[in-house]
């Protein structure tokens, strides 16, 4: 069989791999997988060119001679770490590197292609910096541009080009669409039964519809039956208003279930099945406290209870029944398999007690079920031949079926389909409500919020969102989506029906006067939607006395053509401004309404001032618009949402609306014409009418506005360069709103302004996320204070020596990096140093994490929080000396704040995770170095310059496990640090 390569439409560093694969005939495939290009078992661009070199040493791929195969690969291993970089100012050095190299030649090594020259053009070819740079002609070095083009030229590498780019757009719109078509085991028309079973202790979220819909789809594909469950087993949490709810927002999405049940309508039978199984020797009651289970749990040790007589099990189970003192301190676990590795199978809990009265059975019950014991139990019981559930619940199926075993319970076939994930997006209950509790949001339906109210709030139509979740089908493939397609999907529901109206922001409204001929103030009927005429008129005043915004009036000039949309063209005749502010205050037009509006540039709204009754004169209007409520895409197991808190998620403009505006009414989406499209949030009670902006999908509108480096757009970034430079010595932080662009807002604050978070108004901005004030630094706050004394001539000669040294450090050049590259400088500003791990213990709220007390050779320990719990036990850990880096800003994970990193090496695969070792003698304190590369390290790392991300791309072990940066030794006073074990770790 012929070996041929593989590669992923995801693979975007795969040319120069592919080009070699068709220079060499060899078959090439391409597919959707997560996995990057592959040739026999190598993975990966790199290796695929050097295992295609390996296979066809006729060609000499990687040299003619010795010394050629040592440079090919010296080359190959630069592409693949120097040339790979993602950070500007990384990689910005290595063109020089290429283009003195290639100053005399015209292949890197030899005269002949060889796979450095492929790795090095992939590299470069798949980096945006030099693509972007390429296209604006802003490479420096010529010997560079014309190898780069030389090599872009060859027949196979404009085919890996052409047929990777033709094979990635071929999917590019399947990217977020799943298939329906699973074939459910055992189906059979007129008896699948599926079951959505919600918590009534929370409001539904764009994950549940999800969820309900394919349920829901399933049941009627086969001519069965949705139940509708509710899952009412913790009296603590539920409530007779979101159970309510649910059913609301369920009926919105067009759902009704064949049956309405609850788990509670089975409590008897429940609790009689547990009985059954205490008696058949497969439960027991175990009064071991919380952490100690856990901990047992962890280390797959049985609890001494496990040993219990079914006696002594029944006994207990009724005092727990009776709610007894010592009742209220156990559980029921089921008898399953401690030593497992899967630990749901390690004596899960059955039964708690809870003496919350429930909403339904009042005072009855004292114990509940587990979910994952009256899961599989009432789906048995109830018919359901067919449990569709996300695959978050993997590791419990084995559970679940073990349970219906165990209870001899008919059984239930199980299909797994992925959980829906959104950038930027928090669908965890607990969270949302946090976000609640802490009076971020203005309640479940915040527009912010992807509760099913939210969404709609915010302007989904329920048949977007329905053909958006069948879209994705039942595939059990995870992946975080971005919003844009699903609002696109929206656009294309509303843009056909959405009446079009005109809005002006009020900021500095501008007044338009028509000079040379009397208008005539007139009202005429328009079309609403110049497409759709079924969508009805509206009426338009005409007059001398108009309205233009701001932005509008600033940009224009005297003598200037422009065309008022829906009345004709004018000419600008005159612009009156503020002297001292340079507003526009008001503008003189003549008319030209003959004139050809296809020759204008501008295209602009306005609004007459005045109108032929009360009823057509513009009325006050507010446009709301949303970013999202946090600034990570993903947040980690480990992060602490409230330090990814959005300072400010909800921008204000103040308008003026067109009379018909008065008329829309409260769920309406209209289009206000160059502002986008917009849901009425409350209609006009005389006073204003509200409105929420409706995203449309496109990319630029639907980034985070509050993340300032990548994703931002180079337009953005373009822009905050030029403000910058014309507005220098202002706030760099004004305007925090200004990246919004379907209508301008002024700053959030003002430029001088000290924010006093105690008058922001829950609505509109945000309380403290910390409970305490940052002070803004202004001006004068950084003016020292003049003395009135008279000054000592001494102390002026003394202080002003001190000054001049200190202006002498300050000036002084800093010592060049060995490499000559100046991000090499950065390692310097970490500050690693050797530490003793004193006490380590679980983390309380985290089954994935330690925290660790370690000396760092200071006066007191330091707090650090660690993911090591599914690699490493506290007694492997406990005395053991490690690296850590000392200056990372602290960082609550999961509620215990941070005060540094252990630094531990792992294969990539991270299968493996291991501390890293100083050397012999070594004490808590001792300072790891780099030679050649010290310097002061930073007080505390900035988060947002991402230094440790960068420094440490390149933290490598050898196959002597010394640890190296850039082959430069980790280095302390007594010797060199290594790993324990593993050869070629990545150190993190």
């Amino acid at each position: 069989m012929v070996a041929k390569v593989v590669a992923s439409t995801k693979a975007g560093s795969a040319f120069g791999a592919l080009a070699a694969a068709y220079a060499l005939k060899v078959p090439v495939e391409y597919n959707q997988n997560d996995e990057d290009v592959a040739f026999n078992k190598a993975i990966g661009p790199i290796a695929v060119l050097k295992d295609l070199a390996k296979t066809y040493p006729q060609e000499k791929l990687a040299g003619s001679t010795d010394s050629e195969t040592n440079e090919v690969n010296k080359w190959v291993e630069y592409a693949s770490t120097a040339l790979s970089t993602a950070d500007y100012k990384t990689l910005a050095p290595t063109f020089t590197v290429l283009d003195e190299d290639l100053s005399n030649k015209q292949y890197l090594v030899g005269t002949a292609l060889t796979i450095a020259d492929y790795a090095a053009w992939g590299a470069l070819k798949a980096s945006p910096i030099f693509m972007k740079l390429m296209k604006s002609g802003k490479i420096p070095g010529a010997n560079l541009v014309k190898w780069f083009t030389m090599i872009s030229g060859l027949p196979q590498v404009e085919q890996a080009v052409l047929e990777l780019n033709e094979a990635k757009s071929a999917t590019r719109n399947r990217k977020d669409q799943g298939n329906l078509e699973i074939g459910l085991k055992d189906a059979e028309q007129g008896k699948v039964v599926t079951r959505f079973p919600p918590e009534p202790s929370g409001y539904l979220h764009i994950g549940h519809a999800k969820a309900a819909l394919l349920n829901d789809y399933f049941a009627k594909a086969y001519n069965g039956k949705l139940i509708v469950r509710f899952d009412d087993t913790n009296p603590s949490k539920e409530k007779t208003e979101f159970e309510e709810s649910i059913k609301e927002d369920l009926l919105l999405i067009g759902i009704k279930g064949d049956v309405i049940s609850y788990t509670s309508d089975y409590f008897d039978q429940i609790y009689e099945l547990a009985v059954k199984m205490i008696k058949a020797g497969k439960a027991y009651v175990d009064d071991t406290d919380v952490d100690t289970m856990r901990e047992q749990r962890m280390k797959k040790v049985a609890s001494p209870s496990r040993a219990n007589s079914v006696e002594e099990n029944l006994r207990r189970f009724e005092e727990m029944k009776n709610a007894t003192e010592y009742g209220l301190k156990c559980v029921l676990r089921a008898k399953i398999d401690m030593t497992s590795k899967n630990g749901t199978m390690r004596d899960p809990t059955l039964f708690r007690c809870n003496l919350t009265p429930h909403h339904r059975t009042g005072s009855k019950w004292k114990i509940y079920p587990t979910y994952d014991f009256a899961c599989p139990i009432v789906d048995s019981l109830e018919g359901v031949t067919h449990a569709l559930r996300t695959n978050e619940y993997r590791d419990r199926d084995e559970q679940y079926q073990w349970m219906l075993d165990a209870l001899e319970l008919r059984k239930v076939h199980i299909w797994e389909y992925s959980r829906i994930n959104f950038v930027y997006t928090l669908l965890s209950k607990r969270k949302l409500t946090w976000f609640v509790e802490q009076g971020l949001v203005s309640g479940w339906d915040d527009p912010r919020f992807p509760t099913i109210r939210g969404i709609r709030r915010r302007g989904m139509t329920i048949d977007a969102l329905k053909e958006y979740i069948l879209m994705q089908g039942a595939s059990q493939k995870d992946l975080l989506l971005e919003w844009d397609k699903i609002w696109s999907v929206n656009k294309k529901v509303v843009d056909p029906i959405a009446p079009r109206h005109t809005v002006l922001a009020k900021e500095n409204l501008v007044k338009v006067n028509v000079l040379g001929e009397k208008v005539e103030t007139v009202t005429k009927e328009m079309p609403k939607h110049k497409k759709n005429p079924d969508v009805g008129n509206k009426q338009t005043t005409f007059s001398g006395e108009l309205y233009l915004e701001q932005e509008d009036a600033k940009d224009l000039t005297v003598d200037e053509e422009v065309t008022f949309m829906d009345w004709g063209n004018v000419i600008v005749a005159g612009i009156h401004k503020d002297d001292a502010t340079q507003v526009v205050t008001s503008i003189d037009i003549t008319l030209n309404l003959a004139g050809d509006f296809k020759k204008t540039k501008k295209k602009l709204t306005w609004l007459s001032r005045i109108g032929t009754t009360a009823t057509t004169t513009p009325i006050p209007v507010t446009l709301f618009d949303y970013d999202y409520l946090i600034t990570k895409p993903k947040l980690d197991e480990a992060d602490n949402v409230a330090d990814f808190v959005t300072p400010t998620s909800e921008f204000r403009v103040d308008a003026l609306g067109d009379s018909n505006v008065r008329d829309i009414k409260k769920g309406e989406i209209v289009q206000f014409e160059r502002k986008g499209y917009y849901i009425c949030d409350k209609a006009f009670d005389g006073s204003e009418a509200v409105f929420i902006h409706v995203p449309d999908g496109k990319v630029a509108t639907m980034q985070s506005k509050a993340d300032e480096g990548k994703g931002k757009g180079e337009k953005r970034e373009k822009k905050e360069k030029k403000d910058k430079k014309e507005k220098k010595g202002k706030n760099k932080d004004q305007g925090a709103a200004s990246g919004i662009k379907m209508y301008s807002v002024k700053p959030v604050y003002a430029d001088d302004a000290i924010v006093n978070m105690k008058n922001v108004s829950k609505m509109y901005d945000v309380k403290p996320v910390y409970g305490f004030e940052v002070p803004t630094l202004t001006a004068s706050s950084a003016t020292p204070e003049i003395s009135s004394e008279p000054a000592n001539p001494k102390k002026v000669e003394k202080e002003a020596i001190k000054d001049k040294v200190k202006k002498e450090k300050r000036e002084k050049p800093a010592k060049a990096p060995a490499d000559g590259n100046d991000e090499a400088s950065l390692v310097s500003k970490l500050d690693i140093c050797v530490g003793k791990i004193l006490t380590v213990k679980p983390h309380p709220d985290a089954d994935s994490l330690y925290v660790e007390e370690i000396d760092c050779g200071e006066k007191d320990p330091r707090v650090v929080v660690s993911g090591l719990r599914k690699f490493m036990t506290e007694d492997e850990m406990k005395g053991k000396l490690v690296c850590i880096v000392k200056n990372m800003k602290p960082a609550a994970m999961r509620g215990i704040k941070s005060h540094a990193m252990v630094l531990c090496a792992s294969p990539a695969d991270h299968s493996h995770v291991e501390f890293l070792v100083p050397p012999p003698g070594s004490e808590p304190g001792d300072k790891v170095y780099f030679p050649g590369h010290e310097g002061e390290p930073e007080e505390v790392l900035n988060p947002k310059k991402k230094i440790f991300e960068t420094v440490a791309a390149d933290f490598k072990t050898r196959d002597d496990l010394v640890a190296v940066w850039r082959d430069v030794e980790w280095t302390t006073k007594r010797g060199v640090v290594k790993a324990a074990s593993v050869k070629g770790a990545n150190i993190k």
